[in-house]
């Protein structure tokens, strides 16, 4: 029965209590008795609760007056030992109280963690499920998607002829739609396969991969004036790949928002962060962003500029605060509106 268990853990502590007090006392270690007692409620009201604490604090109180107040063996306190079992017995409502208080914080903190760690595997789970669909998606709409890109282009090719020119536009639009819509899909797939690859880390001298990604991007600039510094880069345990595609990520995201500069700057660094992180950072001369929109960045889908100014998913930055979090790193940024904008990196230090 849970309650003859619980008071008999009052009572059994208390006897122990009294005994070790009665052991103390042949070998003259005086004064043991107080601490004991106190020590038998404390145990007691930690694992059994109120209830028992107070029988514990009762049968303490009613075995320190009979066998080590004066006169000995009696319930009468002489004068002089009442203050010190008045003193006794306050302590023990104290450390009882405290005791059941702490106890009953402890329960409510094992409750919110065992809640917290409950959902947290509901939300993992979800998110698993939700880049399942995402990827099965994605996949399954390739080969249709292709299709209408492939008959779309046989019709401009042979129909041009004799279509008029409104016809010719909407076969243009249609096209033209069908290749953006290839590129969301082929980034989504990327996205959704950070959280699904299984990651392979190293140590990663950064240097190297921002200059293999330089000479990437390079090529795909157009003979553009673009000013470039990079810095001296620390080395970083991770994954090489998903490194690789998220400083690719924002180098090619400084090298479009500063399309409308005639002298494009930017620059690749490092910088001081918390203690143990690496921080790197890429900064340009661009069109900038308003800091109030900071927190819509990062995520899917989100995009600060018309897309007829600047092409795009809205996937690329998504994309590098999912590789930075799967190396247990943060991400942010800085920005004004036609001031630039700086991206930051930081992930633990080797």
């Amino acid at each position: 029965m849970t309650w003859l268990r619980v008071y008999g853990l009052a009572v059994a502590c208390v006897a122990a209590a009294l005994g070790l007090a009665h052991v103390a006392e042949l070998l003259a270690i005086n004064n043991l008795e107080f601490p004991l007692f106190l020590t038998a409620i404390s145990v007691t009201v930690w694992f059994a609760g109120a209830g028992p604490g107070a029988l514990a604090i009762v049968l303490s109180s009613v075995g320190f007056n009979y066998f080590f107040t004066e006169p000995r063996y009696s319930f009468y306190i002489a004068a002089n030992d009442r203050a010190y079992f008045v003193v006794f017995v306050l302590f023990a409502l104290l450390i009882g109280w405290f005791a059941a208080k702490r106890r009953r914080i402890e329960r409510e903190l094992a409750g919110a963690n065992a809640d917290l760690q409950k959902r947290t595997i509901e939300l993992e789970a979800s998110n698993k499920e939700l880049e399942a669909f995402a990827y099965s998606t994605s996949h399954d709409l390739r080969a249709p998607l292709r299709h209408v890109a492939g008959y779309s282009e046989l019709l401009q090719k042979h129909a041009s002829s004799v279509l008029d020119e409104k016809s010719r536009r909407y076969v243009a639009m249609i096209l033209e739609s069908a290749k953006r819509m290839g590129t969301l899909i082929d980034d989504l797939l990327a996205f959704s396969r950070i959280g699904r690859t299984e990651a392979h880390n190293t140590l990663v001298s950064l240097e190297q991969v921002v200059r293999e990604v330089l000479s990437e991007v390079e090529r795909e600039t157009d003979g553009r004036d673009i000013a470039w510094k990079v810095g001296v880069l620390p080395s970083l345990h991770g994954d090489r790949a998903m490194l690789r595609v998220a400083l690719h990520n924002l180098i090619a995201n400084a090298v479009k928002f500063t399309r409308t500069r005639p002298q494009a700057e930017i620059e690749i660094g490092s910088t001081n962060g918390k203690p143990g992180e690496v921080v790197v950072f890429v900064r340009d001369n661009g069109v900038g962003f308003d800091m109030k929109y900071v927190g819509k960045l990062f995520g899917v889908f989100q995009r600060l500029h018309r897309p007829e100014s600047f092409e795009g998913t809205g996937i690329g930055l998504a994309t590098v605060q999912r590789i930075v979090a799967r190396h247990g790193g943060r991400v942010w940024a800085e920005g004004t509106v036609d001031g630039g904008a700086t991206f930051y990196i930081a992930a633990p230090k080797p």
